[in-house]
């Protein structure tokens, strides 16, 4: 606008932090306070804007522009940050802009101040939104369920009162998230409310609950699989290896020998509870680096690239090692097939994984109407009959391999497919993409693992020594994990603080640990004759897998947000776009600034 006004002739618009003289500049913020005349003239009786002076074409186009703005979404993330600019130079909290409609059609801002808990609802409705979601999707099955089989949706039965549990989960999650903890705290202390006020006991559907968390565990696998970037293999696999291996190995060894000095824990137990507690969260690594690329912090370095590998390669790891480590333990063959469990359970995992792949590149063609819909369904059914059928041959340990090679094969041939569509195609492609349903997924078993989890901790009979002395090991083997994690960084064009935030990276324990956490004790449970020592070590095993999530999932995801701004460099435009994926493209005239 103002070097249209300037080849007219006209004077130049008056720059309020200048002192020059002509009419203000508004900021995207500005317009959104627009006085009384603008809404009026913006409401010209068929809803278009018009100018604010009817004969003045540069106005009415300024009014018009104003307009396409206020009427623009903006993401949460840019909000955030304006408000926050605002409020600091304006020395205090900015109120909430809260959209109300007008007549004529359209909106217009107004600042409300309510109480804090409201700003924090509508600043983050898109979020919560999906939680609330949920809870209706439940609401709208309980009523048809009501009507149709009332014997089982009565409150009292089993089915209801296992229903009751993931529900109470997901609003508890909703509601630690007003603390700004991870939501995934609320879910678990909900659990372990609800056992010991003695709602938990669902005798006569044991089978049931095992299929739920196993459900659980393939979701992780196939998410981790399809996260695994060959590219960036490529580019970074010395330093990748470094990160995964080294702390992973250091951690376990740590915790296994505490473990063994401290709990008298068999090194074998002692090594799967190490598995169990080195496997680094996605759910919240993930959350804070969307974040951070909102931000543009540490897109210049491969950052991003390093942590995203380093979680999925040490998930990937731990899972398969714990599998091969549980197997054995819970064999009762000769000592000859126990040693071959391992090579064995690798060579069926990988097999299957890539057939089972290749045959997920071609069936369905991506030429189908329903392609993705059909993807992600096959995409469930292998995981599960790798993981299921590994239980009943004998090899538990193929299960967790044969899911993650599955889901990395496929993913191969989807992205060749995806290089071959228009940047329009590859948008509506990846909005219905098998990772984004499988996130879709996790949105409803989440409280499902981290709810189940929680009730196996029973207060009565709870030991002292094992609660010390499990947090004595969570903390001895996190701070082996950050020592030999910050050792592999070296050798990359990396600064200290960059090498010291890859660190922390790794400090999180959540979504893995719920997962295993309770699977040595539902393998005890099975078996055909009671092993009461059995019993008490994979009780042992899940008591410290709730203490690591309570200790560290809020902990590190703090620190990786207080830390970026202060370690990380703000990425350029050109760097941030290409690590972006396509997104919708905006009108041509919904973000001109002057």
């Amino acid at each position: 606008m103002t070097q249209e006004q300037g080849r007219n002739g006209n004077t130049a618009p008056q720059d309020t932090l200048s002192g020059n003289s002509g009419p203000p500049l508004h900021t995207k913020l500005d317009i959104q306070k627009f006085p009384e005349d603008y809404n009026k003239a913006r409401t010209d009786g068929n809803g278009t804007g018009v100018g604010a002076g009817a004969g003045a074409g540069g106005d009415a186009s300024a009014t018009q522009n104003a307009a396409t703005i206020i009427l623009t979404p903006t993401s949460l993330n840019s909000t955030n940050t304006t408000q926050q600019n605002v409020a600091g130079n304006n020395g205090g909290a900015l109120p909430v802009p809260v959209p109300v409609p007008i007549p004529g059609g359209g909106v217009q801002s107004e600042e409300y101040k309510g109480p804090k808990w409201w700003r924090h609802l509508v600043l983050h409705w898109s979020l919560i939104s999906e939680h609330v979601a949920l809870l209706v999707i439940f609401l709208g099955l309980w009523a048809m369920a009501w009507i149709l089989l009332r014997e089982f949706s009565a409150p009292q039965t089993v089915i209801m009162r296992i229903a009751f549990l993931f529900v109470g989960a997901q609003l508890s999650g909703i509601l630690v998230t007003f603390v700004h903890l991870p939501d995934m705290l609320g879910m678990l202390f909900f659990g372990v409310l609800y056992a010991n006020l003695g709602l938990a006991n669902f005798e006569g559907y044991q089978g049931f609950e095992l299929f739920l968390r196993e459900m659980a565990l393939i979701n992780i696998m196939l998410l981790a699989g399809l996260g695994l970037d060959g590219e960036a293999f490529k580019r970074l696999w010395l330093m990748i290896l470094r990160l995964t291996l080294l702390p992973t190995i250091a951690e376990v060894a740590a915790i296994a020998g505490l473990a063994y000095l401290t709990l008298s824990m068999p090194w074998l137990w002692g090594i799967t509870l190490g598995l169990v507690i080195t496997a680094i969260s996605p759910n919240v690594v993930v959350t804070v680096m969307l974040k951070l690329k909102e931000d543009r912090l540490g897109l210049n370095s491969g950052i991003h690239t390093l942590i995203y590998a380093m979680t999925t390669c040490n998930d990937v790891v731990s899972i398969f090692m714990f599998g091969v480590i549980i197997s054995v333990i819970f064999s009762t063959t000769s000592l000859t097939q126990q040693v071959l469990q391992g090579p064995i359970g690798i060579g069926i995992g990988l097999v299957f994984g890539y057939l089972y792949g290749m045959m997920l590149q071609f069936l369905p063609s991506r030429n189908a109407t329903y392609a993705n819909g059909l993807r992600f369904v096959l995409t469930i059914l292998g995981g599960t009959i790798a993981v299921m059928g590994s239980r009943v041959i004998g090899y538990t340990s193929a299960g967790a391999l044969g899911c993650v090679t599955t889901a990395f094969i496929a993913r191969i041939g989807w992205r060749r497919e995806e290089s071959k569509l228009t940047p329009h195609q590859l948008q509506a492609h990846q909005i219905a993409s098998v990772p984004k349903r499988l996130d879709l997924l996790w949105k409803f078993l989440k409280p499902v693992s981290f709810a189940l989890i929680g009730k196996e901790i029973n207060f009565n009979v709870l030991q002292g020594h094992v609660i010390g002395y499990g947090a004595l090991l969570v903390l001895v083997g996190s701070l082996f994990r950050l020592g030999f994690a910050y050792l592999s960084t070296y050798g990359g064009n990396l600064s200290r603080k960059e090498r010291a935030y890859i660190t922390i990276s790794g400090f999180p324990k959540a979504t893995v640990q719920a997962a295993l956490g309770p699977v040595a004790l539902d393998l005890a449970r099975a078996a055909s004759v009671a092993n009461e020592a059995q019993l008490a070590l994979a009780g042992n095993v899940l008591i410290i897998s709730v203490l690591a999530i309570i200790f560290t999932a809020p902990l590190g995801a703090i620190l990786m947000l207080r830390l970026a701004p202060h370690w990380l460099k703000h990425g350029d435009a050109v760097q941030e776009a290409a690590t972006t994926p396509t997104l919708p493209e905006a009108p041509a005239n919904a973000y001109k600034r002057t």
